[in-house]
């Protein structure tokens, strides 16, 4: 049961609404486009009884997404990108990617994300999320990594964010749930173009990144950041093929610069 589901539209504006205690995914939108959101209020607690799995906005399979001034807090992702799931989830038709969509102007809570790159994503290009404030989240920005789909996360733009998360960013495999459905082999996954910059924030964890043959993870660009974090902020260029990082300010010091 979600609060709001919509499928197969185009040109749709919702605005000035609380959408509030959902008993599961509180909005969800399926193969939609031109979609904006405004001015919306969604929440769920975390705490003293925990809401089930209530993300603040499903995107699935839509193109053209605008959502613009928003407050979410839910105990779960506040965005989360899908499109399908299982090795052979890219050849079914009902299955696909999230493309051109621009998340500004909001302001999170408690969230297990603030932007997911969902377990059951196949391919998210060009996702732009800007000019907003995090606080109490878990995670910044997550590129979960199935063993059994596969997965393609593409120019996505993380620019202009305050606020505080465990960590910052957070790619590793995702093991929960998983069904090769026969096949011996993993299906491999990728990440590129992946891009934060702009950023002043504290974290326990600065790149909560591990290493795995699952995934490829190229081209990532880290530009002007200032970050406070309590453990963990050095990486391994062994992890990213083709890693910038230029301005990186790690608790007053400066990381490292490429120019």
């Amino acid at each position: 049961p979600r609060l709001l589901y919509v499928s197969n539209s185009k040109n749709i504006q919702i605005s000035g609404v609380h959408l509030r205690n959902s008993p599961f995914w509180t909005t969800h939108f399926y193969k939609c486009e031109k979609v904006k959101l405004f001015d919306l209020r969604i929440t769920s607690p975390a705490s003293p009884v925990k809401a089930p799995s209530t993300d603040a906005v499903d995107i699935d399979v839509c193109t053209d997404m605008l959502i613009k001034s928003c407050y979410m807090s839910v105990n779960d992702d506040a965005i989360a990108l899908k499109g399908g799931k299982g090795p052979f989830a890219d050849k079914d038709p009902n299955n696909g990617g999230n493309r051109n969509i621009i998340i500004e102007n909001c302001e999170f809570g408690f969230c297990h994300s603030a932007v997911t790159c969902g377990s059951e994503s196949l391919h998210n290009y060009n996702i732009v999320f800007r000019n907003s404030t995090v606080r109490n989240a878990q995670r910044l920005l997550w590129l979960k990594m199935r063993p059994d789909t596969p997965q393609k996360y593409e120019f996505i733009e993380v620019n202009n964010i305050t606020g505080d998360a465990r960590s910052l960013i957070y790619v590793k495999p995702w093991t929960q749930f998983f069904d090769l459905k026969g096949e011996k082999e993993i299906k491999t996954s990728s990440a590129n173009n992946i891009t934060m910059k702009n950023l002043k924030f504290d974290c326990n964890v600065m790149f909560d990144i591990d290493k795995s043959e699952q995934y490829k993870l190229t081209d990532f660009t880290f530009e002007n950041l200032d970050v406070t974090a309590k453990s963990k902020f050095n990486i391994d260029k062994e992890q990213i093929s083709g890693l910038v990082l230029k301005n990186v300010k790690i608790n007053g010091n400066i990381l490292l610069t490429d120019k």
